[in-house]
């Protein structure tokens, strides 16, 4: 079932051909999440979107029946407040054109989609967009399932599909790719400070050892 993946560097992840789905990280799907403390994955979701604002990377926002389900998350709906999410009845966000249209139109093929639960509402549309010729990956920490086996069997039967797990410093992380980036660099390093837990604490205090003045 796997594809032939791109090697080498062709197989980065690159901000020119990106583009993000965020599916359902709503109440309902909150309220019975058991693979992950919650709180890390919406600390990981919202690093993810705003990496994507920093890098210009189109990102789209989806839920499904809203009006039961809940609105989407304040921390991700905070990134992007002009933008309405997609509501869908279709469990599978890939047979909706309302969000496929949008990415076709795009012209972009790697595929980075993150969302609640990893077993259903990632897995469909990332084996489908993956037969469809698109490089999927998926942000394993922004993503959660109803039980830990539930998502780490997710992650396994989409590996089968030619789908990469990543997380989302990683995505971030290549989109920067190099530190001389500097029209990026500060922004990307403020993520990391409100994100990054410990590699964010220790780069504030990196920052702060470089700005104590050295006694003469």
């Amino acid at each position: 079932m796997s594809k032939n993946v791109n090697a080498g560097l062709d197989a980065l992840l690159r901000p020119e051909d990106s583009i993000v789905v965020l599916i359902d990280h709503q109440p309902f799907q909150f309220a019975n999440l058991h693979s992950h403390e919650p709180t890390m994955i919406i600390n990981a979701v919202t690093g993810l979107a705003k990496a994507a604002k920093v890098f210009k990377v189109p990102t789209i926002l989806t839920t499904v029946i809203e009006e039961r389900g809940g609105l989407l998350i304040k921390q991700i709906q905070e990134v992007f407040p002009e933008q309405k999410p997609i509501d869908r009845t279709f469990i599978n966000t890939w047979q909706d054109p309302n969000v496929t249209s949008v990415v076709a139109k795009s012209g972009r093929k790697q595929l980075i989609i993150a969302g609640l639960w990893t077993e259903i509402c990632v897995a469909m549309p990332a084996i489908q967009a993956a037969a469809e010729g698109y490089d999927v990956f998926v942000v394993t920490d922004a993503c959660g399932a109803t039980s830990k086996e539930a998502h780490d069997m997710a992650i396994r039967r989409m590996v089968q599909h030619g789908i990469t797990p990543i997380n989302w410093l990683a995505v971030a992380s290549e989109w920067q790719r190099d530190h001389a980036r500097t029209e990026t660099g500060s922004a990307f390093a403020n993520i990391i400070l409100e994100h990054g837990g410990a590699s964010g604490v220790s780069f504030a205090w990196e920052m702060q050892l470089l700005a104590t003045p050295v006694p003469a």
